[in-house]
């Protein structure tokens, strides 16, 4: 085979990272030089400047070199913060750069041939900054990133390639070390289609870890008592109570128990945090517990019975438990390889975008150009026009969130587009969104009159910490009566203060072409207008416009008469 052809599939993981390859038409995870098929999405940076120990290395160090050691990267990337290491700034994108260095060449040494080209997933819940920085991270690695993948979706790949029958209802809750995803899946003549997405990106495996050992009374360090109490719940996922010794110790010797029923008393309360995502994925999609054909577990945490007890309970139906949860993302990461390079047929592979995207339009207002949930790859595109007179330039917004007003959703970016002054209304830019096969917002603006056009690949990060992405629908459907009153209110102010300045010009442009009486009357309409405009009264503002444009009709007629008598006389017709 040449090296072109070859698209390894890679999962990203929080906790865990992993690499596969399209194999006479199967996917298979490669092992590095241990034998292993996973590998721990941790480094460790000497303290001499030497080469960073990635992967098993870098765990072991952990436990002897926290503060040169980093793990759960992904949590930050796209965020703009870095990680300080012996006085040295290190960038998210950088240290995951270094453990896809390593499935890399892990994969080179599995196949005994250069690889360059890969899938990468990311959780269906990353913006469109942690997307752009995770394909960063790619190309730093030497990797030309062919897709980025949703990690739902490669796991219903990895579960569904063989197993699903047309028109099956999936939904794949993949709870991993440091995030979650809910999403919902359709498949239909080979088309995985994802009908909704939900999920919080600062939640998974990792809080049951800090709220065990913030219960563990051992007297040794916080270190030392993670990789205890990881070492714990893994082994009560099979037992119901377990021991470990500690002979030697600082304290002298000490012992550690618990109980899977203890487990699950700290466990509970954050596990349950994952359900309202679930009952909003569903109804986001428009279904119910028993529309759904197969529940699929992805994720390491979700060996843990608690979890698979509860997803039971939650969806009405057990879940499939015919695929490893820590190897499925990487395996429809590979089946996703072997789509792109011609291995694998019949099958297409459909996105959603997490949020509405669009921009801020006058007043403050968030013009929706692509809906949440819509179908990705896409265009979309929609003509504004300039509200002010002599007007020279026009500020692009990109947002993305759900909410009525612009100051409440995530600034993505911005650019100004320039053009030739002109009346209030002329001048006319066209503003297009394209979102890629990889989930990344592309945006221009075009001059209607002169074809000069302005564009913007998003890659900035949001100005809010992460974990408001879950919170943004929830907020939305929070605030939805007073976003919306706001919305109305604003749209009838925009149109009140066009009315005024329509209505003032007409006057004097009309003069003594208008009666006193008529003028008194248009007097009394317009203060209406201008005392509900001030006192903030929504209702009152309506119908101060609704009568405005009744009583200005003959201004209009007028006008008009006017404007024709204009025409005609230029013509030479009168």
């Amino acid at each position: 085979m040449n090296t072109s052809e070859i698209i390894i599939g890679i999962d990203l993981g929080t906790t865990n990272s992993a690499v596969g390859f399209m194999e006479a038409g199967l996917p298979f995870l490669l092992a590095d030089s241990d034998g292993e098929r996973l590998t721990p999405s941790v480094v460790y940076f000497p303290e001499s400047n030497g080469t960073p120990l990635v992967g098993r290395a870098a765990a072991r160090m952990k436990t002897v070199r926290p503060e040169s050691t980093v793990s759960s990267i992904k949590r930050l990337i796209g965020s703009g913060e870095n990680v300080t290491i012996h006085g040295v700034a290190h960038s998210p994108e950088e240290i995951s750069a270094l453990i896809l260095t390593k499935l890399k060449s892990d994969a080179e040494s599995s196949l005994t041939q250069m690889v360059s080209r890969a899938v990468i997933t990311v959780p269906a819940y990353f913006n469109d900054a942690q997307r752009a920085a995770t394909k960063r991270a790619g190309e730093l690695a030497g990797l030309i990133v062919e897709r980025i993948l949703n990690e739902p979706t490669a796991a219903a790949l990895a579960y569904g390639l063989d197993k699903l029958k047309d028109r099956s209802k999936i939904a794949v809750y993949d709870l991993g070390g440091g995030t979650f995803d809910i999403s919902i899946l359709q498949l239909n003549q080979g088309v995985f289609e994802v009908l909704s997405t939900n999920g919080n990106t600062q939640l998974g495996g990792d809080d049951v870890d800090t709220a065990l050992i913030a219960d563990c009374d051992l007297d040794i360090p916080d270190w030392e008592k993670r990789e205890l109490v990881i070492q714990a719940k893994h082994r009560l996922s099979d037992e119901e109570n377990m021991e470990i010794a500690l002979p030697i110790s600082s304290a002298g010797p000490q012992s550690f128990q618990l109980s899977r029923i203890r487990l699950e008393q700290i466990a509970r309360p954050i596990i349950e945090r994952t359900r309202v995502h679930c009952v909003r994925s569903l109804a986001d999609a428009g279904l119910k517990p028993g529309d759904l054909d197969e529940v699929i577990l992805v994720g390491g945490s979700t060996r843990m019975p608690l979890v698979r007890t509860l997803v039971a309970e939650w969806f009405g139906k057990e879940p499939n438990l015919t695929q490893n949860p820590d190897e499925a993302v990487a395996l429809g990461a590979t089946i996703q390889a072997g789509i792109l390079s011609g291995a694998v047929t019949n099958i297409t592979l459909l996105d959603v975008t997490p949020l509405s995207l669009g921009i801020e339009t006058a007043g403050g207002l968030m013009n929706v150009l692509i809906p949440r949930n819509s179908t990705i790859p896409l265009k979309r595109g929609e003509m504004f026009t300039t509200s002010a007179n002599n007007q020279t330039s026009m500020v692009i917004k990109a947002l993305q969130g759900e909410r009525e007003m612009a100051r409440d959703n995530w600034k993505l970016g911005e650019f100004t587009i320039d053009f030739a002054p002109a009346p209030r209304g002329v001048a006319r830019v066209g503003v297009q969104f394209e979102i890629d096969a990889n989930g990344i917002l592309h945006v221009l603006a075009r001059d209607v009159a002169t074809g000069k056009d302005r564009t913007l690949e998003v890659t900035s990060s949001v100005d809010v910490a992460d974990e408001r992405v879950e919170q943004m629908i929830a907020e939305s459907v929070e605030h939805a009566f007073d976003d919306m009153s706001e919305r109305i209110f604003t749209e009838a102010s925009l149109k009140a203060k066009e009315m005024l300045v329509a209505v003032d010009n007409a006057l004097t442009l009309l003069g003594e072409e208008v009666s006193a009486e008529e003028r008194q009357q248009i007097a009394l309409l317009t203060n209406e207008v201008r005392q509900a405009l001030e006192l903030g009264e929504n209702q009152r503002l309506k119908r101060a416009n609704g009568a405005l444009d009744a009583g200005t009709q003959n201004l209009a007629t007028l006008l008009m008469e006017r404007a024709m008598a204009a025409a005609l006389e230029k013509r030479g017709l009168i």
